[in-house]
């Protein structure tokens, strides 16, 4: 069996360890295994599947400057002890540098830089993130991407291979029984449904779907956002629903299990983000068949549906509501042929990157 140490942040419900979930679980695990580096002390919401498929949870230290000495001190004798990983797939975006840069130094052969994203993310690490991108190409050899646009950000110029943030497409196929009966749960008949799925973060956005929420209220008073996730902002965004006055329109629905039921729910999926690579939740609401508004500075490779279209974040809140209130969800609309045929079926997905694990550990 190939064991493959996938490195992450913390195996929490959010976009990549989604995907990366997806892939763990329609993999061979008799051929093909994963196991974690964490960079939490806590647990993720993910860790009891990963235990109940077979993978095993390490944690090294904070990725903070700070602690950069004991970071590789940590990472050196982790790869002394564990000799049997042949292959490092890293999912960190630029700071997997320092984790490849360990594995490298070990003599591990096959060492993946997956890149999620298409921005340096602004925070106090900035400098730091700036030079370990110039490093990406020299401690990788294999260069993976969610889109076209994570790949040209973090390799420009490279060999890259594009692994699609595929889905159980059956999973998420719209059910009008469900739809029905998670709208009375959440006291939404009658009501126009707008939903977001992200962490509540700065870079999703939230903040300005408030704004426009606020402008649709002027004329519909019926609608409501379905805000799902967490993060850091959240008391932010909660100050300012009470400031907009959208108490009755904003519904926090916090660290969800139940996300492909709760798309059921929704008329239109709203995605301002700021930045992104090519976000799963974006590939979820359109297999549900979902009118989707997304801001252009995400990957128009996420335009899989005829039903999804892109907006500027230069267009003023009052344009985003016009635009919203005129998308709806209509019949049912089977999308899985359509999302299949792009790359998005996540048993014919896990199936190739199960091929190129095994291809890399037969190779070196």
């Amino acid at each position: 069996m190939i064991r493959v140490l996938q490195v992450v942040n913390i195996m929490d419900r959010a976009g990549l360890e989604t995907m990366l979930m997806n892939y763990y679980r329609n993999v061979d695990r008799s051929q093909v295994q994963f196991d974690f580096l964490t960079h939490r002390d806590t647990p993720g919401a993910y860790e009891n599947e990963i235990k109940e498929l077979g993978g095993k949870i390490y944690r090294a230290p904070r990725l903070y400057p700070q602690n950069y000495l004991r970071y590789f001190s940590f990472l050196s004798n982790f790869f002394d002890e564990h000799q049997e990983y042949k292959i490092v797939h890293s999912h960190i975006d630029t700071m997997s540098a320092f984790p490849l840069y360990a594995a490298k130094k070990a003599g591990i052969p096959n060492r993946i830089g997956h890149s999620h994203s298409s921005k340096l993310d602004l925070d106090f690490k900035l400098p730091i993130k700036y030079a370990a991108k110039l490093l990406m190409p020299y401690e990788a050899n294999w260069y993976f991407a969610c889109s076209q646009k994570a790949a040209d950000f973090m390799y420009p110029g490279e060999n890259v291979k594009i692994v699609h943030n595929a889905i159980d497409l059956t999973r998420f196929q719209y059910d009008n029984h469900k739809r029905n009966d998670i709208r009375n749960k959440l006291n939404l008949n009658g009501k126009f449904v707008i939903g977001h799925v992200g962490r509540f973060y700065y870079v999703k956005n939230q903040m300005f779907l408030l704004e426009i929420v606020n402008e649709i209220k002027k004329e519909n008073t019926n609608v409501r956002l379905l805000l799902i996730g967490k993060g850091e902002d959240e008391e932010a965004l909660r100050k300012k629903v009470e400031d907009l006055g959208l108490q009755e329109n904003v519904i926090f629905l916090i660290d969800r299990s139940d996300v492909n039921d709760l798309y059921q729910a929704m008329d239109v999926f709203v995605m301002p983000s700021i930045f992104e690579g090519l976000p799963v939740v974006g590939v979820e609401a359109q297999a549900n068949g979902l009118p989707c508004l997304f801001s252009n500075t995400i990957s128009d490779e996420v335009l899989l549906t005829n039903r999804a279209e892109m907006m500027s974040l230069k267009c003023r809140p009052r344009e985003w509501a016009d635009k919203i209130m005129n998308m709806r969800r209509e019949k049912s609309q089977d999308t899985r042929t359509q999302l299949a045929e792009k790359g998005y079926d996540i048993q014919i997905e896990a199936q190739k990157l199960q091929e190129c694990y095994v291809q890399m550990y037969n190779s070196k």
